[in-house]
């Protein structure tokens, strides 16, 4: 709202003329209630009633407000297309880094198996029931999973691999001892 529109509000609701309502806003910086107390304090409003539907409207912004928050505003504002895209893309890049990763099966340092990680996650998934017995029999059987080409995130996969291995060695320990 701008200036003149406030000064017909307030004189509208006050019942003062126009200049009576300039000079209030012009003494209150443009804040209408603020200028519509200045008017009752001069005894120049003209009806007793409560004022009702007084728009209090907050100052006008800086060019650099308005800028940020067109800004905000556009950055907001993304269609179903750059969503999908971002989407795409960023599948693209899980699917490309799962097939750059290997999972390596060795057997008394001998390579005996070696498939990217797409392929064993497509193997838990799909077929759980084959793969997930044939990791844990390999556990027993001597074998050592690792990751090639994995890089550390929140945790070593290859040495969290290296203790499951370990887990299973002492639980074939344990049997063979007869504890």
């Amino acid at each position: 709202m701008d200036n003149f529109e406030k000064v017909e509000k307030l004189r509208e609701k006050a019942g003062v003329s126009y200049e009576e309502a300039k000079t209030a806003l012009e003494q209150c910086n443009y804040d209408l209630l603020d200028a519509m107390i200045y008017l009752e304090k001069q005894g120049k409003v003209q009806n007793g009633e409560p004022v009702r539907n007084l728009v209090v409207t907050e100052q006008p912004k800086s060019a650099f407000e308005q800028a940020q928050e067109s800004y905000e505003s556009s950055c907001r504002k993304s269609g179903l297309g750059e969503t999908l895209d971002r989407f795409f893309a960023g599948a693209g890049k899980v699917l490309k880094r799962s097939w750059e990763i290997k999972f390596e099966v060795d057997k008394q340092e001998k390579r005996v198996l070696c498939v990217p990680l797409l392929i064993l996650v497509l193997g838990v998934l799909f077929a759980f029931w084959i793969t997930l017995p044939l990791l844990i029999v390999g556990l027993f059987c001597n074998c050592k999973y690792h990751f090639d080409g994995v890089d550390q995130v929140s945790f070593n996969a290859n040495e969290a691999m290296n203790k499951a291995s370990k887990a299973a060695e002492e639980v074939k320990q344990s049997f063979r001892s007869g504890t």
